[in-house]
């Protein structure tokens, strides 16, 4: 064989090879401000660390992804009480974007803050996830891999449901998985319909449910044609936005108070009042009486911007 011929599929192939790139680029962030002397604090040093690997490392779907196909996305770990037994008790925030077709935006897949995160970690301790056996040996050790790889499955589900009708679904079913084999102690709680009304369960209840099947037309209509749209055909986008604004109101009538609407809306006042900024009166007036409905919070927001 002719060495230079050789040398060069071997090249071809190293760069086939290095073109793979795991699903996500998340950046982690673990702080211990409200934590007593009486821990060592490199321990959060090397946590942040093992979770940065754990995340980014991983490969968490069978897909092949290239390097800038890759989902940004925050997890910032607020630990507010470190107990016996190297138990600790935090909150976790969730952050997560894709980008915008032809332009350098990019828009929040998700922004939820898990208040209910405790877990027991040894400095160095392997952080090890079987989505065949979630609840490990040691629930509260198991419980961080088994939250984490919960949001993990929650984002990939989000940015498939972007894409493409259901695209979502395989991994919205994997989020399934974990919670219905999550780790069980007294003292973990996000798991259970009966620990609240805004936690782990009720999301994924409202991404798996057939009776919120309008959520993944919505959020395709949304993203894949509207936003994506926007560039190179601005007032058929803006449209179609407001037609996924119209279905999140049906499921809203239907089905009040489900977590989904607030789960979406959380950090995108910003993003729908400059698409309606420009909007004619009778449009405008129409996602202002929308945006009212379903994002609250937002209201006197979306007033003053679209008045």
């Amino acid at each position: 064989m002719n060495k230079k011929w050789w040398i060069g599929l071997l090249f071809l192939l190293l760069q086939a090879g290095g073109a793979e790139a795991q699903e996500l680029q998340a950046k982690v962030v673990v702080m211990a401000n409200q934590v007593g002397s009486r821990v060592d604090r490199k321990v959060f040093t090397t946590l942040q660390n093992a979770i940065t690997n754990f995340l980014n490392n991983r490969k968490w779907t069978k897909e092949t992804w290239q390097p800038n196909e890759r989902i940004n996305c925050n997890f910032f770990i607020n630990i507010q009480n470190a107990l016996d037994g190297n138990t600790y008790q935090a909150t976790l925030t969730v952050q997560a974007a894709r980008p915008v077709y032809n332009s350098s935006y990019e828009s929040p897949l998700v922004n939820f803050i898990d208040e209910n995160l405790i877990f027991r970690y040894v400095e160095f301790q392997q952080l090890e996830f079987n989505e065949n056996r979630v609840t490990g040996n040691d629930p509260l050790v198991s419980n961080l891999t088994a939250v984490l790889a919960y949001y993990v499955n929650i984002i990939l589900g989000m940015d498939g449901d972007s894409f493409a009708l259901k695209g979502g679904e395989p991994y919205f079913i994997k989020a399934q998985n974990i919670v219905n084999n999550s780790p069980d102690s007294r003292d973990i709680l996000g798991w259970k319909a009966f620990d609240g009304q805004r936690n782990r369960y009720w999301l994924m209840e409202n991404l798996t449910s057939a009776r919120y099947n309008l959520i993944h037309d919505a959020l395709y209509t949304y993203f894949r044609q509207g936003l994506d749209q926007f560039y190179e055909k601005e007032v058929e986008a803006r449209k179609a936005v407001l037609s996924a604004l119209q279905l999140f109101n049906t499921i809203n009538s239907e089905i009040p108070n489900s977590m989904i609407l607030p789960f979406f809306f959380q950090g995108r006042a910003s993003e729908l009042s400059k698409m309606f900024k420009k909007s004619s009166p009778e449009e405008k007036a129409q996602a202002l009486d929308l945006l009212s409905r379903l994002d609250i919070t937002n209201a006197n927001t979306y007033k003053l911007e679209l008045r």
